[in-house]
C-alpha cells in the first residue's frame, strides 16, 4: 500500500495533494519499492504496478500529467498531458479532472493553489529551476495574483547535505542578494544551499506571502526519501495536486 504525507496548508476543500514516500511499492533493489520514475533503470513493469498502485489509494481522477523533467522553466497544462511525456517541470490544472505531479529524489517540489480553490500548480525546483525561474512561471501560468496563491514545499535535501560551487551561490546573488543567508561555508571551502530558503526568499520576492511546508531531509531519512545525493541509483517519489471533481 503506498504511504504519502499530506501537505499541512490550509487549501480549499476542492484541492487535494500527496507527497508520495518510498515506501509501500513492488519496485526492488536501489528503487526500493514506491518508485515512480520511469527513466531511473527499474523494471517498467514494476514502475507501472507502482503508478496504478498510487492512483488507486488516492482515488485520483485521472492517471497523472508525468513529466519529463529537464531541470528547465516551461509549464504545461496537465489537461492536455496525453501520451506524448512533454519536456517541462512544471504543470498547472484550472479545472477537476487533470491531476499535477513532479518527481524528485532531493530537488524541491512546490505545490500552489489559490484561495478559491480554482486552480493548482506543481513544481520541479532543483537549484537551477529555482535559479532559471520555474516558479515565477508556474505563478504566470496559473493566472491570478501571486497574493491570492498559497504554497507548500515538499521534500527536499537539506542544509547540510547540499554542498555546491561558487558558481551556484552566485547566480542566486545575482536575483537578490539577500539569499546570501541561504549559503553558509563548509570545511572544502564550498557552500552548503538551503533549497528551501532559497524557494521561500522566491516566492516573498513573487509576491506569494502564504507558504507552507518545508523542513524535510531527504539525505538523512533513508527509511522514507529517495535521494540521487545520497545513493546515486535510486527512485522517485511524486508530489501531486490535483481539483476534486
Amino acid at each position: 500500500m503506498p504511504e504519502w504525507i499530506t501537505p499541512d496548508w490550509p487549501a480549499p476543500p476542492p484541492v487535494k495533494a500527496a507527497a508520495t514516500l518510498r515506501t509501500g511499492g513492488v519496485s526492488e533493489g536501489p528503487f526500493s519499492s514506491l518508485n515512480l520514475g520511469s527513466h531511473v533503470g527499474d523494471d517498467p513493469a514494476a514502475v507501472a504496478e507502482n503508478r496504478r498502485l498510487l492512483r488507486a489509494a488516492l482515488a485520483l481522477p485521472a492517471e497523472p500529467a508525468w513529466l519529463n523533467q529537464v531541470h528547465g522553466t516551461d509549464v504545461v497544462d496537465a489537461a492536455q498531458v496525453a501520451a506524448a511525456v512533454p519536456n517541462a517541470d512544471a504543470s498547472f490544472a484550472r479545472s477537476a479532472g487533470a491531476v499535477c505531479v513532479v518527481m524528485t529524489a532531493d530537488c524541491l517540489p512546490v505545490l500552489f493553489c489559490d484561495r478559491e480553490g480554482t486552480r493548482v500548480g506543481a513544481a520541479h525546483a532543483g537549484w537551477r529551476g529555482l535559479a532559471g525561474g520555474v516558479l515565477g512561471a508556474t505563478i504566470e501560468a496559473l493566472d491570478v495574483p501571486s497574493g491570492q496563491l498559497m504554497a507548500w514545499l515538499g521534500p527536499a535535501i537539506e542544509q547540510d547535505a547540499f554542498e555546491v560551487g561558487d558558481e551556484v551561490r552566485e547566480q542566486f546573488l545575482k536575483l537578490d542578494t539577500g539569499n546570501a543567508a541561504a549559503f553558509q561555508t563548509n570545511a572544502r571551502g564550498r557552500w552548503q544551499a538551503d533549497l528551501y530558503q532559497l524557494a521561500r526568499n522566491e516566492l516573498a520576492r513573487l509576491g506569494v506571502a502564504a507558504v507552507y511546508g518545508g523542513g524535510f531531509q531527504c539525505f538523512a531519512d533513508s527509511k522514507r526519501f529517495f535521494s540521487y545525493r545520497r545513493e546515486s541509483r535510486t527512485g522517485r517519489m511524486g508530489t501531486l495536486v490535483w481539483l476534486e471533481p
